[in-house]
């Protein structure tokens, strides 16, 4: 995301990108997906099954189709509650037809719409990475792991943001590793590392881009990569008080209402809508226009 650092940046979205190629050819082809029960149904009633999952929307708002979803997001519930009444039905022996009339029943197809900005709350942010002037009009705070594919994905979306708001925008980066992310921790840890040495923006894009392969020895590979003091880096990144910085930001997070990544605050306010720029632009407008805070 750092602006614009244009060859680690090229390396990231390059990166993303075969893995986006990847993803997409797994969803469409498996024949079996996470948390979905396709034992005691027919060749035939399986494959009606994934056929329904390829081809139907994820109501989450994650813009994936349900089995995409269900191996990009094991814990989505929308997915898998949908994918549970796809099954149920078909080894009722209902039809096609009748299988899509009860998916469009449910209550979880069509759930209610979201505040776009929550009310503010107060998030500490001393000594967390910053993006952008001080003096920025505009604070955006994002919570993020750096093994989850969404953040991966927001990367070039909340890049978009700070090049059009160049002055009136700062991105302050605050970890919340997810626990089903075994590796994400780690990388956490060293990314506060490298911020002791000023390179947390250059770190952070290294590990997006291989955030399928975040070993420790690939992290101490990057780290070196970037001409980090190696010893202060390993030392920080195993320190007590790294890991308590890492609690730290995790627990903001919480008591702010953070429960996925990535999640994003403007001005204190959780932010619910799509990061792409046609979708933030008005809010952050709209922001822009109210009084200068004292």
């Amino acid at each position: 995301m750092h602006a614009l650092r244009s060859g680690v940046r090229a390396a990231a979205v390059l990166g993303l990108i075969g893995a986006a190629l990847l993803l997409a050819q797994d969803w469409k082809t498996a024949t079996t997906l996470p948390g979905v029960e396709l034992e005691g149904l027919s060749p035939a009633g399986q494959t009606a099954a994934l056929k329904l999952m390829r081809a139907r929307a994820c109501p989450c708002g994650c813009d994936m189709k349900l089995a995409e979803c269900r191996i990009q997001d094991p814990g989505c519930s929308y997915s898998k509650g949908i994918a549970g009444i796809i099954t149920t039905n078909l080894k009722a022996g209902k039809n096609v037809d009748d299988v899509i009339a009860a998916v469009e029943a449910a209550p979880i197809s069509h759930p209610r719409p979201t505040k776009i900005l929550d009310d503010p709350v107060d998030i500490p942010t001393g000594g967390s990475p910053v993006l952008g002037p001080a003096a920025a009009a505009i604070t955006v705070v994002e919570f993020s792991d750096f093994q989850c594919p969404y953040c991966a994905q927001a990367i070039h979306k909340i890049a978009a943001v700070m090049q059009a708001y160049p002055t009136q925008v700062k991105l302050i980066f605050k970890q919340f590793p997810l626990d089903i992310h075994s590796q994400a921790a780690l990388a956490a840890a060293a990314a506060l590392a490298a911020h002791h040495q000023g390179k947390f923006w250059p770190l952070h894009d290294l590990l997006f881009a291989n955030r399928t392969h975040l070993a420790r020895n690939n992290i101490l590979s990057m780290a070196a990569s970037l001409g980090l003091d190696m010893p202060q880096f390993t030392r920080d990144m195993d320190s007590p008080e790294t890991r308590k910085a890492v609690e730290r930001d995790e627990a903001d997070g919480e008591r702010a209402g953070v429960g996925g990544t990535p999640t994003f605050f403007i001005d204190g306010q959780r932010y619910n809508g799509s990061i792409e720029m046609e979708a933030i632009r008005p809010y952050l407008e709209a922001e822009l226009k109210k009084p200068a805070k004292k």
